[in-house]
């Protein structure tokens, strides 16, 4: 695998959940494959890099979705068919602005 190898993803999916849901707040469901090569664990935070803004999410490995497509819950600022990128949180790496996908 080569260092800083991150392909972009496709928002195939969005859901929006309500006050009282049981599951609510920022997550984004990828494949166990598409993790692995991003070094991401199901539970882990990550940097969610999308057209308009990043933001903070949960991971969740679902193997149910197509390779190379994402399901986001709660993420702001993403539409379904937009393009991603999906960043292992990591204490030692300052946060930048990425450049636009």
């Amino acid at each position: 695998m080569v260092a800083g190898f991150n392909p972009p993803l496709q928002v195939v999916g969005f859901i929006a959940t309500k006050r009282g849901d049981a599951d609510r707040g920022p997550a984004i469901r990828l494949r166990t494959d598409d993790a692995r090569l991003r070094l991401v664990n199901d539970g882990d935070i990550v940097w969610v890099y999308g057209p308009r803004r990043h933001e903070l999410a949960t991971a969740i490995i679902d193997d149910s979705l197509p390779r190379g497509g994402v399901v986001a819950r709660d993420i702001a600022g993403l539409a379904p068919t937009e393009i991603i990128r999906i960043v292992r949180i990591d204490a030692d790496r300052p946060v930048l602005n990425p450049k636009p996908v």
